[in-house]
């Protein structure tokens, strides 16, 4: 079971618009939870962004019991120390991954609000970044939602769907989880 966590207020249609695709793209059951806290220490005030390994660590002490991930949802800009910005962050082979909203809106770059580009944008995104913790790594489909997205371009390229490559690459890591924990092949 992956879990999904609002860090804040945040539109419940993109929550469940994140929850579908991530229910398709993994096979496994999404549950959210009661949104969790944003780490007020993760705020620089010089740059202006939340620090998403902050994000990360807050993460980490919520994971449920029952869940294999958890995926925090945000609307704060994040970054890490040597990118200006990311759209989202999780830890390779990790447990816990976020997402941020701030980017992802149309209005962020001068354009017209856009609800369901929103909601495309943050559950490829989503994706993106729990396939970092089962495994996978950046993908030269670039419509794979694996691919690296530099900029939105890059991003509105990408399906939510990943590419057979990873799929296969994604079953096996499912496979071998199952195995471990004893659960039916």
């Amino acid at each position: 079971m992956l879990a999904l966590a609002a860090m804040g207020e945040l539109p419940d249609g993109v929550l469940r618009r994140v929850e579908a695709e991530l229910e398709r793209g993994f096979g496994l059951r999404v549950r959210r939870m009661t949104p969790v806290a944003e780490p007020s220490e993760a705020y620089s005030p010089a740059r202006g962004q939340w620090s998403s390994a902050a994000f990360l660590k807050a993460l980490l002490a919520r994971v449920p019991a029952d869940a294999t991930r958890l995926l925090g949802v945000t609307e704060r800009d994040l970054f890490v120390p040597v990118l200006s910005f990311v759209y989202g962050q999780a830890q390779l082979e990790g447990r816990v991954a976020v997402v941020s909203l701030a980017r992802l809106r149309p209005e962020f770059h001068g354009l017209p609000a856009d609800t369901a580009e929103l909601e495309r944008r943050a559950a490829t995104e989503a994706v993106h970044e729990i396939g970092h913790t089962f495994g996978l790594v950046h993908c030269a489909d670039r419509l794979c939602p694996m691919s690296l997205s530099i900029d939105l371009v890059d991003l509105d390229r990408k399906t939510a769907e990943p590419c057979p490559g990873c799929s296969a690459l994604l079953e096996g890591s499912l496979e071998m989880k199952r195995t471990r924990a004893g659960g039916p092949r």
